[in-house]
């Protein structure tokens, strides 16, 4: 809840708009703030509408990678072919990371949300009847993947831009986590239901439900929060003061401070540690544990990262409200979704039991969604002003070092015939991200620092 000295329209000659938040126990605190807040009431509505985008989303994302056995199947691909239609998908995310967090930034990410989860809706539901199209099936079904990569990219950028202009910094967190407990349970019923689906209806099936699914969702989003939404001007920017401008010099000057440098690094680190991980843990359970259920080892960890995931976005609004400073809140998250969760990845080298493995890789899994809580929200600490396009850079280079990870960890595996050595490497890049973020991290507005007619309070 927010109360605004004023009416709210500040000249920004010189002093911002003083923001006075309270928090859960009664106290007061002010800060600065140059976006609209959303009220408690509709930030509920908010996290709900995007807690359900952020799981059709990964159902969406999901479709192809379940449905793949059987459509090569059905189209005679190659395990080379399969993995051409799969590779699309990243292609296409890395490509908008960066173009979505600045439209977001912009024109607001509201917008930008819908008209992508529209135009994504309508490729998954439309997949099948691509397939089947013409001859050209690969070729089709390859760039229907780079589609959705191209659409799903600015999805996680707009949503940073979105919560760093309406929600306070100590339920940035909270938000993030909910988001990403929303991806997790994606992943499950994508797992779970399309296996069923499978089964029964075929693929194509899945595809189909997914997209209307989507194509409802969108709509219920426009009605309820899009409908009538004005677009509030850049408060940020004046005719008269072009220091506000967020040019590509001003990008580059941010990226060149230690605090920004150093979330990206770490972002870097964690996100490709966090692909190689769902890349890979399928094909070592089935090759270490050949007997075991399939759907004990792909459904546990997931089902654990959910809570997980939430617990951490309320213990980091917990101590941001008792005090701590937000820098070292977001360490704290970031310690235990790479330094505690490396610890269980290492304790899977060598001989482990089937049952101690699914506790480790499920300890591993849910402390890493702790980063929904650390430094992946801390780019709305630093540059709330550009946090979209700052977020989607960051996506963008963990998407592509993690494609290069798990291309490395495969040729571990290939050459060295161990896990130890993919599990060190896993280890390695964590232990060294969050090195860096312990050093170099700050919880701090850095992108007013350079201007010396702002007095942050």
């Amino acid at each position: 809840m927010a109360d605004t000295s004023g009416d709210g329209r500040e000249d920004f000659n010189g002093s911002p708009l003083v923001v006075k938040v309270y928090t859960a126990n009664g106290l007061t605190r002010e800060t600065t703030k140059y976006q609209n807040l959303w009220p408690r009431p509709l930030a509920r509505k908010w996290i709900l509408m995007l807690f359900i985008g952020s799981c059709l989303l990964y159902c969406s994302r999901m479709a192809m990678p379940i449905c793949a056995v059987s459509m090569a199947t059905s189209f005679h691909w190659s395990k080379i072919d399969s993995g051409l239609v799969l590779g699309g998908f990243f292609w296409g995310y890395c490509f908008t990371q960066i173009l979505g967090g600045h439209a977001s930034d912009e024109v607001g990410g509201e917008r930008v949300l819908f008209i992508s989860s529209v135009l994504w809706a309508l490729v998954t539901a439309g997949t099948p009847l691509l397939a089947h199209l013409g001859s050209h099936t690969l070729a089709l079904m390859a760039l229907a993947r780079f589609l959705m990569g191209v659409l799903q990219g600015v999805f996680f950028p707009s949503l940073a831009s979105l919560c760093s202009q309406h929600v306070v910094e100590e339920e940035r967190g909270f938000l993030m986590s909910t988001m990403s407990s929303g991806s997790n349970l994606g992943i499950l019923l994508a797992g779970g239901l399309g296996s069923l689906m499978l089964d029964r209806y075929g693929w194509e099936s899945m595809f189909y439900s997914i997209g209307f699914l989507s194509g409802l969702w969108a709509l219920i989003f426009w009605l309820c929060l899009i409908k009538g939404l004005e677009v509030a001007p850049k408060q940020m920017e004046t005719s008269n003061d072009t220091q506000w401008s967020l040019s590509r010099t001003r990008l580059l000057s941010l990226f060149k401070k230690p605090p920004v440098w150093a979330m990206m690094f770490t972002h870097m680190c964690a996100s490709s540690t966090s692909y190689t991980l769902l890349s890979w843990l399928p094909t070592y359970f089935k090759e270490s544990f050949p007997d075991a259920m399939e759907s004990v080892y792909n459904v546990i960890p997931w089902l654990v990262a959910i809570p997980s995931a939430l617990a951490g976005g309320c213990i980091s609004g917990a101590l941001i409200n008792q005090g701590y400073s937000v820098g070292l809140v977001r360490k704290i998250m970031q310690f235990f979704a790479m330094g505690v969760s490396s610890v269980f990845i290492m304790l899977l080298s060598g001989a482990v039991p089937f049952t101690s493995a699914v506790i480790f890789v499920s300890a591993a899994i849910g402390l890493s969604t702790f980063s929904s809580s650390g430094v992946s929200v801390n780019v709305q600490d630093l540059c709330p002003s550009c946090a979209g396009a700052i977020y989607g850079f960051m996506n963008m280079l963990g998407a592509f070092i993690g494609l290069v990870l798990v291309f490395v960890s495969g040729y571990l595996i290939e050459v060295t015939l161990s896990w130890t050595t993919v599990f060190s490497l896993l280890t390695l890049v964590n232990g060294t991200g969050l090195g860096v973020f312990l050093i170099f991290g700050e919880g701090r507005r850095v992108d007013l620092y350079d201007y010396k007619k702002v007095t942050l309070i």
